[in-house]
């Protein structure tokens, strides 16, 4: 992978169709929270699907933890359906037919000549795209576990998040002062908001991209 893209650098912010063939934005669907973004084969991997049985089980944990979870696969729009229909998920898929993240990333499965696929990455994303952590997945034991991923996410929120120990005292006199800046989401959110994108009504929090734009 280049070297732009490792912990410290920023996810390129991408627009991709998603399952129902609506361009979507990166940054949009991450909005201020962690993002979990899964780079796949597609679905004729089995290492793929395994992981994402695992992941689509842990996704109401990410819910209720406000963090975002996305796929991006190189398969074509009918499969990518199959795919997520098949393992009954509730968060969106991105398709990249043309493999242009594959090569933008310079992650290019060469070992695999007949399908080209990207390499398998796992990306812990911090709120404006910036890179925490990457897992290679050219292995499945690359791959993090759901325990890998609980604690990668409670180190993150704990930095981003200011209202992580309610008993710092400059936490509760903002509260009691009426400054609920530094509480998510109340300083930031309506709790309507909250409970669509707790339903995973994509549409409600991220609509189409405005244009379709080349990775990076």
């Amino acid at each position: 992978m280049h070297k732009d893209f490792e912990p410290g650098g920023r996810f390129p912010d991408i627009v991709l169709p998603d399952h129902t063939k609506t361009p979507r934005q990166l940054s949009a669907l991450q909005g201020d929270d962690p993002l979990l973004l899964v780079l796949i084969r597609g679905f004729f991997c089995p290492k793929d699907r395994e992981q994402l049985k695992a992941l689509t089980a842990f996704y109401p944990a990410l819910v209720v933890g406000t963090c975002r979870l996305v796929v991006v696969t190189t398969d074509d729009w009918h499969t990518t359906n199959n795919l997520r229909q098949q393992l009954d998920a509730h968060y969106p898929f991105l398709y990249d037919e043309q493999k242009t993240l594959r090569d933008r990333l310079g992650i290019l499965e060469y070992t695999d000549p007949e399908h080209a696929p990207m390499i398998p990455h796992t990306f812990l994303l911090a709120p404006g795209l910036g890179i925490r952590r990457v897992w290679n997945g050219y292995y499945y034991w690359g791959r993090p576990s759901t325990a890998e991923l609980h604690q990668a996410l409670r180190e993150l929120t704990r930095e981003i998040r200011p209202d992580w120990d309610l008993a710092n005292p400059d936490r509760r006199r903002e509260w009691d002062a009426g400054d609920q800046r530094n509480f998510y989401p109340y300083g930031v959110k309506s709790m309507e908001t909250m409970l669509r994108e707790m339903a995973g009504a994509v549409d409600q929090y991220a609509g189409a991209a405005q244009q379709a734009a080349a990775p990076g």
